[in-house]
């Protein structure tokens, strides 16, 4: 490409030189959330990746969570919807000029779920195993019929 192609190509694109690209690592607690509640967990969080299927008459909500001390974790189970809350503590502290890959999240996370079938909140269990969170729902079955009896009185 000749030098006045090149120019006008500038001149048509708004630059003049071309810009270095400086690549940096990008941080989920850096990012600002938009939501106006004043709870522990709104300021920074990261999304808790899940699984969600059903068994039987259950619905079954798995997520990874190693490093989280059951202390740490707190689950909102209504009928309709399961919200899931937590923070990873990192141990060692490192700074960010010293990392050369950081893909983990460290802070406080979470997720809401809503749920496709209305499911029983007080017969739910939560369970804690090789850093994986289990939780099982009861679906509730509106289908089901009941026969009464009529007597005579």
């Amino acid at each position: 490409m000749n030098n006045d192609t090149k120019k006008f190509f500038e001149k048509l694109a708004g630059a003049t030189e071309q810009e270095e690209f400086e690549p940096k690592l990008a941080k989920v607690d850096e990012i600002e959330s938009d939501d106006d509640e004043s709870d522990d967990f709104e300021e920074g969080e990261g999304q808790l990746a899940i699984d969600v299927y059903q068994a039987g008459n259950d619905i079954i909500i798995e997520a990874p969570v190693a490093g989280v001390g059951i202390d740490d974790l707190d689950l909102e189970i209504s009928p309709e919807s399961v919200a899931i809350r937590g923070k990873r503590e990192q141990r060692e502290k490192v700074e960010d000029n010293d990392y050369l890959y950081q893909e983990c999240y460290w802070g406080k996370f979470s997720r809401s779920i809503i749920l496709p079938q209305e499911i029983n909140p007080d017969h739910s269990t939560a369970t804690f195993k090789n850093g994986v969170l289990r939780i099982t729902l009861p679906k509730v079955n509106k289908q089901k019929m009941k026969k009464v009896k009529v007597r005579f009185e």
